[in-house]
């Protein structure tokens, strides 16, 4: 062996073995960096696709929210509607987030669930309590879409940030944001109303959630439909009590003909509905996260299991 030949290395990286090695490198990190928010918390990731060639950096992304809205004839209750979702876009560039309707604006839940294809979603109920619509209703549509992985999420109420959206509402309407005198103040909080005992039980406590939040004030429950008391009924009983200022806190999450007669039987303030304020965009990604970990307890959140089994 000559000289120059023994002065090579033993062994030596082809240059293109190396720039596919940092390649491969590169590709890896820009993979683990997509799952980490600009906050640096790690977003929640699902697999969507299979198949990915050996080595290769498997591509994920996280499941759709799919909003649920009941729907209104009222055309303000959609823009609400659409405002509220840009904000939650806003909050969460990059999450795929859908609509769908109970009934009466488009694009009905069927709908929105067969665009989505054999993906995975969490559907968020823009409802506030354990009604109908969140135990049959959105349920029945995801068992019609058998390919879709789906998770339901709980209902908005109860909720601390709920509470929070109701009391911005009360202040912007006039409340005082410090209460001099209470004792002849009191709040109804004005909701849809349903015949289930659970919705009526979430009602209650959100009211006594919002009591507290306001400093012990009296906040009683009444309904549009389906129960009692109605609005008027609770103003009534409220001033036969030495409760004469009072106002109304609007527990619907658009505007809509429910929303329009309780402000209209309010003797004092009216609060507008939930709607787009910056406390509902942060409890619909809170509801959405806590769908995905399983965080909340089994009466707060309902699953397709069949479908999030095969997920």
């Amino acid at each position: 062996m000559t000289e120059s030949a023994s002065a090579q290395p033993r062994e030596s990286l082809p240059l293109d073995s190396t720039a596919q090695l940092l390649t491969r490198i590169t590709a890896q990190l820009g993979a683990q960096l997509s799952h980490v928010s600009l906050n640096g918390t790690r977003r929640p990731m699902h697999h969507r696709t299979g198949g990915s060639a050996p080595g290769s950096a498997t591509i994920t992304r996280a499941p759709a929210l799919v909003a649920v809205a009941h729907g209104s004839r009222d055309p303000q209750a959609l823009r609400t509607v659409m405002k509220l979702l840009d904000r939650v876009r806003e909050l969460r560039p990059g999450l795929d987030v859908q609509l769908g309707h109970i009934e009466l604006n488009e694009p009905l839940l069927p709908a929105a669930l067969s665009g989505l294809g054999s993906g995975d979603a969490v559907l968020v109920p823009l409802l506030l309590g354990r009604g109908h619509h969140v135990k049959r209703d959105i349920p029945a549509a995801v068992a019609a879409a058998p390919a879709l992985r789906a998770t339901i999420a709980a209902p908005l109420g109860p909720h601390p940030l709920l509470v929070e959206a109701l009391y911005g509402r009360l202040v912007e309407a006039g409340w005082p944001a410090e209460e001099a005198d209470s004792r002849g103040s009191a709040v109804v909080l004005a909701a849809a109303g349903s015949r289930d005992p659970d919705s009526a039980a979430d009602t209650r406590r959100t009211a006594r959630m919002l009591s507290e939040r306001l400093g012990g004030v009296p906040v009683v429950p009444a309904y549009a439909s389906a129960t009692t008391p109605t609005v008027p009924v609770a103003v009534r009983a409220l001033a036969a009590r030495g409760r004469h200022r009072v106002a109304v806190a609007s527990y619907f999450t658009a505007p809509g003909r429910f929303a329009t007669a309780a402000a209209a039987a309010a003797p004092g303030a009216a609060a507008a509905p939930l709607g787009a304020h910056p406390a509902m965009a942060r409890l619909l990604l809170c509801r959405y996260d806590q769908a995905l970990t399983g965080a909340l307890p089994a009466h707060e959140v309902a699953t397709n299991d069949h479908l999030l089994a095969s997920a």
